[in-house]
């Protein structure tokens, strides 16, 4: 079983659309996970499910769509029933989306900058307040686990360690978010510098005064300890002469000042060539020590908290890498190493403690599995078993983990949804049967008076109740072999690699709170991403309208937006379809680069298999609301086994031959009425008699590779996929080889 941390899980997803026409089933129950740092692709024509899916995992469902069914699990949660105020702290910030045409993402009147600071700034209180909630739920839940591992002769001491904690953790961010102000400071004082030597080189004087006035008082700001440091005195001398320079004597400003009033707008303010080339000389040495200050080593601040909150001495005087050894050998002599080993303690009484709920939750679950295979459960029994199943479960979950188990957290609303379906499919059948009989009984009885009625009485359409309680059996049976896989891992545990995680939990949560969102700040980091992104000349392009910009260009906005709140998924819905080629090209590798330097998990969306061809790790094949293949890269490049992947490949465009392209012949089914059996079977010259009759089941090819086609079945004829794609497969191969060398 594959152990790999899974960011995302949708399970027996099932969407559908209220039309004029009658409902639309857009997704008929789809399964997959997403792990941590993958890219997987989702390919298929136009209507294959693939932006409903998407769609349904973000919240943004059209009004008129029904979620039939299924779990879309993300940190714990179901995001198919979580509020919408909850989905609202989710989307944008741990789940992005890149959209295909990026101009209905942008708005058309608001600059650039404002769009991509605007949810950064809005958001910053309501993800400190979270954090800081979190930061003492864990940490109070620690210290109740070190009471427990140590007994109750330790309670005093292990409470003041986790106080001490607590409190040396936010000095070290309050030392450090003053060095972070004085940081951006600094990169923004050598952003506009340049930009201020640029306009004397070119005599563009307009506003050149107040601007670097403006650059004064930012550097100004630079002067922390540790940003400067030994250069301080210099660079505050420096300023000064530029300030001096730069100041218009008051005969001079009145001078101006009338000249402007009767010579309309004309202004004798500006200083001779000499001046201002003593004042770029200057800027460049501002330039020169602040450059020189961008390379020194940060400090240990995490240390430095500490040492400042409890030690009795200043900090002394030495170089940062000197200062920083001394800190990390002072705090782990009188704090870190005694508490990471009480805390391990801690640790591993949770870990021990879940092991064995499981072990006794795994004994509930099967002792009450067999209570729903009854085709006779009440509900008010059932409701009852559910809270003893949920009970078992809720214990058993090791709640100091930093990584939720999705499966384990979900299992109340998955299993008491299930329960909620079942007995509404009753009422429902009992309501439908009552119909049915009611318009039969009135076709019958128009009939017998000698009428000849013009319309036919609708079939039932009844719930199978024992699918319907299967399903219930199956929230319990993957609970349980996730209880079981939990048991496995859990027991091979490294403690020590567990409280290391759990201490930069705690970082990161009180880094939340101590970091405090500026507009300058959501300024400096919009740029930086508008350059991350491959946006030439950002701090010009923050100012400008969406218009300004040509597509491809926009779309590297998009994707600057997108990663603004440093997400955890990013899901890209065939963002270049409306570009060129060349432009396709640039697009998909700046997707993967920040993929890689970011580790984020992309779910990336399109109707062609050779745009994901060399960046998805894993491809899903949707067809009719289905995912028909599933598997690596290399089993559905190199092995493709249903014949829709095999019309996929055949249709790809190939520079290497000449060969005409194959169409897929005729359209995507009507899904307002699903057709029998395999969806593609009317367009697939392989199907056999059993696809028009029966749905395929997916087969299973490998450890990482399925696929739902009656072709696979041992009973089944030896089919090959056409010569047209043995050709191709060869011809991938041949190239992968060369590129290899």
């Amino acid at each position: 079983m594959d152990d790999r941390e899974i960011k995302l899980s949708v399970n027996n997803l099932k969407i559908s659309f209220r039309t004029d026409g009658g409902k639309v089933q857009a997704v008929r129950g789809i399964s997959f996970d997403l792990y941590k740092g993958e890219t997987l692709a989702l390919v298929g024509e136009s209507g294959s499910g693939k932006s409903v899916t998407n769609r349904a995992i973000m919240g943004i469902l059209a009004g008129n769509a029904i979620k039939e069914a299924g779990e879309i699990i993300y940190d714990g949660r179901d995001l198919m029933k979580i509020p919408e105020e909850e989905f609202h702290r989710l989307r944008g910030d741990k789940i992005a989306m890149i959209f295909q045409d990026p101009m209905s993402s942008l708005n058309p009147i608001m600059r650039v900058g404002k769009q991509m600071t605007e949810a950064t700034l809005i958001k910053g209180k309501v993800a400190r307040r979270e954090s800081r909630a979190a930061f003492n739920e864990k940490l109070e839940l620690l210290n109740r686990c070190m009471d427990q591992a140590r007994g109750s002769a330790t309670r005093a001491e292990n409470s003041k360690k986790c106080k001490d904690f607590d409190r040396f953790v936010y000095k070290n961010l309050d030392l450090e978010y003053s060095y972070n102000k004085a940081r951006e400071a600094m990169e923004d004082v050598l952003d506009e510098i340049g930009d201020s030597i640029f306009r004397i080189e070119k005599h563009a004087y307009k506003n050149l005064r107040r601007d670097i006035g403006e650059i004064i008082k930012l550097a100004y700001h630079t002067r922390e300890r540790y940003v400067v440091h030994r250069r301080a005195d210099e660079l505050t001398a420096v300023l000064a002469q530029i300030k001096s320079l730069i100041r218009i004597p008051l005969t001079q400003r009145m001078g101006g000042f009338f000249r402007a009033l009767f010579n309309r707008g004309e202004r004798q303010d500006t200083a001779s060539d000499a001046d201002w080339a003593a004042v770029s000389g200057k800027l460049a040495k501002v330039k020169e020590i602040l450059e020189e200050a961008a390379g020194y080593v940060k400090p240990n601040f995490f240390a430095m908290g500490y040492y400042v909150t409890f030690s009795d001495e200043p900090l002394p005087e030495l170089e940062i890498e000197e200062l920083n050894k001394f800190l990390r050998k002072y705090l782990d002599e009188h704090f870190m190493l005694d508490f990471l080993s009480i805390a391990r303690e801690g640790v591993r009484y949770s870990n021990e403690k879940s092991i064995t709920d499981m072990q006794s939750a795994i004994s509930v679950l099967d002792g009450r599995m067999d209570f729903f295979r009854n085709p006779g459960i009440q509900k008010k029994e059932a409701v009852e078993v559910a809270k003893t199943l949920t009970s078992a479960v809720e214990r058993s979950i090791n709640r100091l983990d930093t990584v939720k188990n999705n499966v384990l957290y979900t299992f109340a609303t998955s299993l008491n949804t299930a329960i909620d379906v079942y007995f509404e499919s009753i009422v429902r059948n009992a309501a439908e049967e009552k119909r049915y009989a009611e318009q039969s009984a009135l076709y019958q009885k128009q009939v017998a008076s000698g009428k000849n009625p013009e319309y036919a009485v609708v079939e039932k359409d009844l719930v199978d109740l024992d699918t319907v309680r299967q399903d219930i059996v199956n929230v319990i049976s993957r609970t349980r072999s996730e209880l079981e896989r939990s048991i496995r891992v859990m027991s091979g545990a490294d403690y020590d690699a567990k409280v290391v995680e759990l201490i930069d939990y705690f970082k990161e949560k009180a880094s939340a709170v101590a970091f405090k969102v500026t507009r300058r700040m959501a300024k400096n980091r919009a740029i930086k991403l508008l350059e991350e992104v491959g946006i030439s000349e950002p701090r010009k392009r923050y100012r400008q309208y969406p218009f300004e910009f040509s597509g491809g260009m926009r779309q590297r906005i998009v994707i600057a937006i997108a990663l603004s709140a440093n997400p955890d998924i990013l899901i890209c819905d065939e963002p270049t379809t409306a570009l060129d080629v060349t432009i396709q090209s640039q697009i998909l590798e700046l997707i993967n680069k920040v993929k890689e330097e970011r580790k984020l998990s992309v779910i990336f969306i399109t109707h062609d298999l050779g745009v994901v061809a060399n960046m998805a790790d894993r491809v899903a094949v949707m067809y009719a609301g289905k995912i028909v293949e599933v598997g690596t890269a290399a089993d559905v490049f190199y092995s493709p086994a249903h014949p829709y992947t095999w019309a996929l490949l055949s249709s790809m465009p190939d520079l290497d031959t000449k060969e005409k392209l194959e169409a897929i012949p005729g359209t995507p089914p009507n899904m307002i009425y699903p057709p029998k059996g395999d969806a593609f079977a009317k367009r697939n010259k392989y199907a056999l008699k059993i696809d028009f009759e029966q749905e395929p089941p997916m087969f299973r090819i490998s450890d990482s590779h399925q696929a739902a086609t009656w072709l696979l079945h041992p009973g089944a004829p030896k089919v090959d996929p056409p010569k047209v794609v043995l050709d191709r497969i060869e011809r991938m191969k041949e190239k992968s080889r060369g590129e290899g060398c």
